[in-house]
């Protein structure tokens, strides 16, 4: 196997999807403007230093989602998808995507945020396989606010993609060739396991790493 892994927010789109989807819902009514705005830029500020509480930072992001339910969110989010996302897929990221399929690649998108805000963008990228946030559900199937085992956050990411390696039947070792590409300093632990490591679209954390390790840099949306 030959493993292409994708950041998803400011690597294949120029936005946090998390960030933008809980704007989204403060446009439709669903939360209240200034504390929700307060609250989601605390968290973000978190993220973008390497300190966010994740599952904090879940259990707020899917806030409206439980209030309003599923049903209903799943809706907001095709409206969503329409208005805020599909705009921002820049064709530099499909062709990049395209390119390693082409190759025989295998192509997976490791992400922070959750799959009921990812799983969506992945398919419109033409990205099947998805490994994102994992949301814990009730009985009706309705999130609860909580995440379902391990979070796909800094290391997490790495026992996702080993999880995801040995659900197939493999591991790193059975893995030709790998690489990743990630704009943030929260994605070094996986940038430093795979074969080649691309900082892309870099933070300023992150592109001093790869300039000082002489990683590969890429900028897609410029």
């Amino acid at each position: 196997m030959r493993l292409a892994l994708f950041d998803l927010d400011h690597t294949l789109i120029p936005l946090d999807s998390d960030y933008a989807w809980g704007e989204f819902t403060v446009a439709l009514g669903w939360r209240d403007a200034h504390s929700f705005s307060q609250a989601n830029d605390g968290f973000y500020a978190d993220y973008k230093a390497g300190t966010l509480d994740i599952h904090r930072y879940v259990r707020f992001a899917t806030d409206a989602v439980r209030e309003h339910g599923l049903a209903a969110s799943l809706k907001a989010h095709q409206r969503f998808m329409r208005e805020v996302i599909e705009p921002a897929m820049r064709e530099p990221a499909r062709a990049l995507l395209r390119r390693h399929q082409a190759a025989g690649d295998t192509v997976v998108i490791v992400t922070a945020t959750n799959e009921f805000v990812t799983r969506p963008i992945a398919q419109a990228f033409g990205v099947n396989e998805l490994i994102a946030i994992e949301l814990e559900r009730d009985a009706h199937g309705e999130p609860t606010g909580a995440i379902r085992g391990t979070p796909s956050f800094r290391e997490g990411k790495i026992a996702r993609v080993e999880q995801w390696l040995a659900a197939r039947g493999l591991d790193w070792s059975r893995v030709q060739h790998s690489t990743f590409y990630s704009d943030s300093i929260n994605d070094l632990p996986l940038l430093e396991k795979v074969h080649e490591p691309v900082a892309t679209n870099p933070d300023a954390r992150l592109r001093a790493i790869a300039l000082e390790r002489g990683w590969r840099t890429l900028n897609l949306f410029e």
